[in-house]
């Protein structure tokens, strides 16, 4: 498994795609099955976020070393509409797509670090972390 790849995100198949790869490089970074999985959910509402709202983005995925540490990086890009109120959208049960309004607050929750840089007209990048305990 490559330490860095990217993948694009345009459809259903895509999302389903960068969760397998975020899996896929959580394990072999070594983390346990459980976190992994909080990995691949994370990736799975960002990723679901970019073909709901800017239709197509990419998604970057690597291993960190840091400090002595182990970890992932998962860096989400798009060049979509952008958030015109990002303190809104990290709300739980906010939604402009009628969902749960899970996906950015949740995916912040699951991982050990997040970012969120977004503006109207400019794309939104996540950029967020989780490390081996």
């Amino acid at each position: 498994m490559p330490t860095e790849l990217q993948v694009p995100i345009a459809s259903e198949a895509d999302i389903v795609t960068a969760r397998q790869k975020g899996r896929e490089l959580a394990a072999s970074t070594g983390f346990s099955g459980t976190e992994q999985t909080l990995i691949a959910t994370a990736i799975s509402e960002i990723a679901r976020n970019i073909v709901t709202y800017a239709k197509r983005g990419e998604i970057h995925l690597s291993a960190l070393q840091e400090d002595g540490r182990r970890g992932v990086l998962v860096v989400a890009r798009d060049d979509g509409p952008g958030i015109s109120d990002p303190q809104l959208a990290m709300q739980d049960g906010y939604s402009t797509a009628k969902s749960l309004g899970l996906g950015l607050p949740g995916a912040k929750r699951l991982m050990d670090e997040f970012d969120l840089a977004t503006a109207p007209g400019k794309g939104t990048t996540v950029t967020m972390k989780k490390w081996v305990r």
